[in-house]
């Protein structure tokens, strides 16, 4: 049985295929079109499904779509009553994009299939599941676990935020929910907006912006007092109502009320792109010590809800709060669960996923395998991968020269080299991620000890702010020799911090200093990768999840001492990671990066022709 799942028409649109309950292929659609979030409906990446699986739009059984547009419609109408005459302005954007497209999204769908290929609607049906249901099948039926608690927590599905669930097999019941228009995501997001950065995109910004501010601080303890009794009130299980005089987001065309935030705060709403100043980073800090705290009680009370004799150890993480690793880290750090398991892509993208799988288990009522306790996200390498014609076609379209290394061995080898030379590397391997991070096979990497590499990441290669930190690729064989982590953290969703024997204590005089100073100050060994509180989101890396990867840490290991590398995503700011060799080559070449390698073909910098697209960043949407 083949089952294509599709998300589209917010932001994240994917595709997905699943035969006989096996994911077998997934795509982003931004790969493809190159257009950072695209929205559009993921043709692409659907043409990519069919094409890996050698099928037709004919050959499939179903196609779901991964949420209830007409539940949604029924949200809005209801709020807009609800407020009226309050959002006048946002609801006369909003009716006519719903009126001529969303509300007959089913005829949008069956026409865009029909562009793919001949559709028949009594051979293939189309399905529709509930988002939040969507966020829990994409996290459960990939696990290795045959029952788990399933918390989901996102901005808003139809009208779920967040839900509780019970994985016991093929099956999925949901305890409990909390609806719109109280969310912990759009909490986040009004303080994104706030702090200058863009809604569905820089919340990971911020949360890298919150080490910045002084834990502890009068002012941090402030804000957070400010938060928690005129914004919000939390309860016991983590649920919790936002005082909606305070925000926007239900009504009106902005996240919040920009004039009373700022009396709260004391300053004005930051202007995107603007100088980050103190005040900016305890508030990032003070949302997301609050944020953790509130996704702690919802994990906890999820744990009081396991019914008798199920076992209690197993938690799943979706939906796209599950993205927040520090507050992933900290359900690691307090041992609420023995085991851990997040959906790798668990924002939109992932709904794909759990749309797909839940067709295959809860509309075509098919047994998950009990005896296979395997992961069955293949470590998130489900894209498209490029064979040595294509990648000596780019390299003669671009007259580009190459070297060519018989073995893999040999060029991860020299690769090596060049990382411990302080270079930066490219490098393409194989199948390409799904979900927003890179883990491996479309990156850019340099050497974690060199205490200059990551302000040359970000200013020369990557042009995004130098604030942003960036995360450590280790050996999983030697994660326990460099970060305090008592897990495997295949897809870079746990922060750690890194081992007191590794740290270097801060000067004297340190909160005096301004944010860059505090930034260039070292405190480890492994300074590149180690954030401001000591902390670093890492990503450990399996012989059997990715070898090429790991033959590389080896080798690094083997020249260096050292098991650790910066992995930043192959993209620079506002372009979606790299998919084809043609993509890479062409980053490779807008950048500082110093090699490229693609499979077993390495480019050097020095040796390529002269670039003239000097102004391709002009049109880069700056996220």
């Amino acid at each position: 049985m083949n089952i294509l799942g599709i998300s589209a028409f917010y932001h994240d649109s994917a595709a997905t295929l699943v035969t006989d309950g096996r994911i077998l292929c997934a795509a982003q659609e931004e790969r493809f079109t190159r257009i950072k979030f695209d929205a559009s409906f993921p043709m692409y990446s659907i043409k990519f499904c069919l094409g890996y699986a050698g099928l037709k739009v004919s050959d499939l059984d179903f196609v779901v779509f991964y949420d209830k547009p007409w539940l949604k419609f029924e949200r809005l109408l209801e709020t807009y009553l609800h407020y009226a005459p309050k959002g006048l302005s946002s609801f006369l954007a909003a009716m006519p994009v719903w009126l001529k497209d969303k509300i007959f999204l089913k005829n949008i769908i069956v026409k865009e299939l029909k562009k793919a290929g001949e559709y028949d609607s009594h051979k293939t049906k189309l399905l529709f599941s509930e988002h939040h249901l969507s966020h829990a099948a994409s996290a459960f039926y990939p696990s290795p676990f045959k029952e788990a608690v399933i918390v989901t927590l996102d901005g808003v599905g139809e009208w779920a935020t967040a839900s509780i669930n019970i994985g016991r097999g093929s099956k999925i019941t949901v305890l409990k929910e909390l609806y719109f228009p109280n969310s912990l995501g759009l909490l986040y997001s009004s303080f994104t907006y706030y702090l200058g950065f863009t809604v569905n995109s820089g919340e990971y910004k911020m949360m890298g912006l919150a080490p910045y501010g002084i834990k502890g601080s009068a002012e941090v303890e402030k804000m957070k007092e400010i938060i928690r009794t005129r914004l919000i009130d939390i309860k016991e299980d983590g649920s919790l109502l936002l005082h909606q005089k305070m925000f926007r987001y239900s009504t009106g065309l902005r996240m919040v009320n920009d004039k009373q935030w700022r009396t709260l705060f004391g300053f004005p709403k930051r202007e995107p792109e603007s100088a980050i100043d103190q005040h900016h980073a305890n508030l990032a800090l003070a949302i997301q010590e609050v944020t953790e705290e509130i996704v702690t009680r919802i994990v906890k009370h999820a744990k009081s809800l396991v019914p008798n004799g199920m076992s209690p150890d197993n938690l799943c993480l979706a939906g796209g709060v599950a993205l927040n690793c520090v507050a992933n880290g900290k359900i690691i750090r307090e041992n609420i669960f023995k085991n851990i398991y997040i959906q790798p892509a668990a924002g939109d993208a992932g709904g794909s996923i759990g749309a797909a799988l839940a067709a295959w288990y809860l509309y075509a009522n098919n047994e998950r395998n009990s005896e296979n306790n395997q992961e069955g996200m293949a470590g998130s390498l489900l894209g498209p991968e490029y064979q040595a014609a294509e990648i000596v076609g780019m390299a003669r379209r671009f007259k580009a020269p190459f070297s060519l290394f018989d073995f893999f061995n040999d060029i991860a080898s020299q690769t090596a080299q060049f990382l411990s030379d302080g270079k930066v590397v490219g490098w393409f391997q194989g199948k390409m991620e799904f979900g927003p991070r890179a883990l491996g096979n479309r990156s850019i990497l340099g050497d974690s000890r060199n205490p200059e590499m990551q302000k040359k990441l970000n200013l020369k290669i990557k042009f995004r702010e130098g604030f942003r930190p960036f995360a450590p690729a280790v050996l999983e064989e030697s994660a326990d020799e460099y970060f305090d982590i008592p897990v495997q953290s295949p897809y870079m969703l746990l922060v750690a911090n890194v081992k007191k024997s590794r740290q270097i204590p801060l000067p004297d005089g340190y909160n005096d200093l301004t944010l860059m100073e505090k930034l260039y100050t070292l405190r480890s060994d492994i300074p590149a990768v180690t954030h401001l509180d000591y902390s670093a989101r890492l990503q450990t890396v399996s012989l059997n999840a990715n070898s090429r990867f790991h033959t590389l840490l080896e080798q690094f290991k083997l020249l260096t001492g050292c098991s650790v590398l910066i992995n930043t995503s192959f993209n620079v700011r506002g372009e979606p990671i790299v998919c084809t060799p043609e993509d890479a080559y062409r980053c490779f070449m807008r950048t500082d990066m110093d090699y490229l390698v693609i499979g077993n073909y390495l480019f050097d910098k020095n040796e390529q022709p002269a670039w003239n697209d000097k102004d391709w960043d002009k049109n880069l949407l700056k996220d």
